[in-house]
């Protein structure tokens, strides 16, 4: 088992009389992309921020490295809070060297780095512009090489795809999967679920503060599956079995497994039964399981 960069045990936490976070406990194991989900409201920048010490919990324990986060920590972390904020009369070079020297980079290490970032993201020629005139998707893509500009080890992205088009969405996606690969572990928030089916190990969704699932993505799909297999063959199959009912459309047949049944026996029936085409697994989307999660 990987080592744990983030533990959370037992977190609860309060606003005045509404409880935001209720006794949640998950973790995050090194070099890991997790993902966090839960509709608006439901906690995710009130865990992150408590996490960074940023707000207080009531109760519980909230670890980095197995200890409390203060500015010691500071060179392992990148953080992209939900609140963008840049300086907009400064220049996008200046702007990247001027954090990565913060962060305990050298000005030669900062401004190699920031180059090199701003050639990935499509703005090696603005580098001499003021942040006030970029586009909104422009900013963000400058936000972002603050926080990875030190390539930490740990990313805590809040929405980090919030405002970018299609196009820009897929290059941070790919940004973060490159990090990713060169060791980073990536924690990041979204509604957008798709992004989580493309680049998350595992997933943590909560609902009014408490987790609701938990786990691997692939386990979570797997969960919500409707023992259904769909079937393209030749031959003849018959529409039902003790193992299964079949819905037959021609050569095309929804297989639905009975209680009891396994896919494996099913799979073996049909193999012996008739020619196989192609056989696939019915498992829903994480926008459907989000969707039919949070209307509960």
């Amino acid at each position: 088992m990987s080592k744990e960069i983030i533990t959370v045990k037992n977190f609860s936490k309060s606003f005045g009389t509404k409880k935001v976070i209720d006794d949640l406990t998950f973790e995050v194991f090194e070099g890991e992309v997790f993902a966090f989900l839960g509709a608006n409201g439901s906690g995710k920048t009130t865990t992150i921020r408590c996490l960074l010490n940023i707000l207080q919990e009531d109760s519980g324990e909230l670890l980095i490295n197995n200890e409390v986060y203060s500015p010691t920590l500071s060179s392992l972390l990148g953080y992209l809070p939900e609140e963008r904020g840049l300086y907009l009369t400064s220049r996008v070079l200046e702007t990247l060297v001027y954090f990565g020297q913060l962060k305990g980079l050298s000005k030669i290490e900062a401004t190699e780095n920031a180059r090199n970032y701003l050639q990935r993201v499509d703005l090696a020629d603005k580098e001499n512009v003021d942040i006030k005139k970029l586009s909104s998707g422009q900013q963000q893509k400058i936000q972002l090489g603050i926080t990875v500009i030190n390539k930490p080890k740990l990313l805590i992205l809040d929405e980090p795809t919030k405002g970018l088009d299609p196009v820009n969405r897929e290059l941070l996606l790919n940004i973060l999967l490159e990090l990713n690969k060169n060791g980073s572990t990536i924690v990041f928030s979204t509604h957008q679920m798709e992004e989580v089916e493309k680049i998350a190990d595992r997933l943590l969704m909560i609902k009014d503060g408490r987790a609701v699932l938990y786990g691997s993505v692939a386990a979570v799909k797997s969960k919500y599956s409707d023992n259904s297999l769909y079937l393209n063959f030749e031959g003849k199959l018959q529409e039902e079995t003790n193992l299964f009912n079949a819905v037959i459309n021609k050569n095309r047949a929804v297989i639905r497994l009975k209680d009891g049944a396994s896919k494996q026996e099913v799979i073996k029936y049909l193999a012996d039964s008739v020619n196989v085409l192609k056989l696939e697994e019915s498992t829903p989307s994480l926008n459907d399981i989000f969707i039919q999660v949070m209307n509960k």
